[in-house]
């Protein structure tokens, strides 16, 4: 749990992912000012080598010029394609995608259940085998690690075998920010099993799982209630013996209504600085809300960056 070497800051992150080398992106929608500032960043930053912009030309060029990009002389490293509306313009930056010509595909100015149809399109999209879910990734004052939320987007109120694979996919985003084997608490109100409450039972279900080694990688316990998962004086005071309360680092929510509201709370309660990323397709999705800073979104085309292993995309 929450090795040495894991990051415990973004800054930490976005310097890793510059270590890795720059990789070519597709922005759905990319007439956002947050998400084409944010990409500039990443471009100055060394991130991203190569841009693939869709939507209504006249509104990306306009976004560009705003935040003093001239697209015409970056046209090496920008490329805009023109789209009639949000669902071309998600459909052809997922073509960016699956064709391999990106290896990190972004959501800019486009609503999520369009953006994500053009995802999990049977024919064009970037479904794979898996279950897609977004995983946050939060750095809080006062924290010592990175804490991990999941689903927080996409899955309404999955049931126990998604359960497994939202928990596995979050697994895999700590990992590629280098917390060897993580600690993840399954959340409920309470601490205890009750058989009236499924999430209570599929908390139980999940933790067996981990000790019968049916889920890999990763030390889990629940259900736990928040306050026994991040708090070890909480825990230690309620009598919870466990290697993951108090020092969760990944918590698995019961359903997306607690996942987004949670969220939402560590970011405009509590400050936290944030990543969001969807994982479970064939390549890396930032997804963050419109309303997030472009901050968020550099923080997640980083994350996805370490996620990525299409390093045969890097020029």
């Amino acid at each position: 749990m929450n090795s040495a070497r894991a990051f415990h800051s973004f800054e930490a992150i976005i310097q890793a992912a510059r270590d890795a080398g720059p990789v070519a992106v597709a922005v759905a929608g990319a007439s956002d000012s947050k998400v084409l500032t944010a990409l500039s960043h990443a471009m100055q930053s060394g991130l991203v080598h190569r841009a693939v912009l869709t939507g209504k030309l006249s509104e990306m060029s306009k976004a560009l010029r705003q935040i003093g990009i001239d697209s015409e002389l970056e046209a090496k490293k920008i490329q805009l394609v023109g789209a009639a509306n949000p669902a071309d313009a998600s459909a052809r930056a997922v073509a960016a995608a699956a064709s391999g010509e990106a290896s990190i595909l972004i959501k800019g100015f486009v609503d999520t259940a369009t953006f994500m149809r053009a995802v999990l399109d049977r024919e064009k999209g970037l479904r794979g085998d898996r279950l897609l879910s977004q995983v946050g990734i939060y750095e809080i004052q006062g924290f010592d690690r990175l804490i991990l939320v999941a689903d927080v987007g996409i899955v309404v109120a999955p049931d126990l075998a998604q359960k497994k694979q939202i928990l596995e996919n979050a697994a895999d985003v700590a990992r590629a920010l280098q917390i060897e084997e993580p600690g993840v608490a399954l959340l409920s109100f309470a601490e205890f099993v009750d058989p009236a409450i499924p999430a209570t039972v599929d908390a139980a279900a999940l933790a067996k799982m981990g000790d019968r080694g049916q889920i890999k990688g990763v030390i889990i316990d629940g259900p736990l209630a928040l306050d026994n998962a991040v708090s070890q004086e909480a825990a230690a005071h309620k009598g919870i013996v466990s290697p993951v309360a108090g020092r969760a680092d990944i918590l698995i929510m019961p359903d997306l209504h607690s996942g987004n509201i949670f969220a939402k709370s560590l970011l405009y309660i509590a400050h936290a600085r944030s990543a969001g990323v969807v994982v479970g397709a064939r390549v890396p999705i930032v997804l963050t809300s419109r309303s997030d800073p472009a901050e968020s979104k550099l923080n997640s085309i980083a994350v996805a960056r370490l996620m990525s292993s299409e390093n045969q995309f890097v020029s």
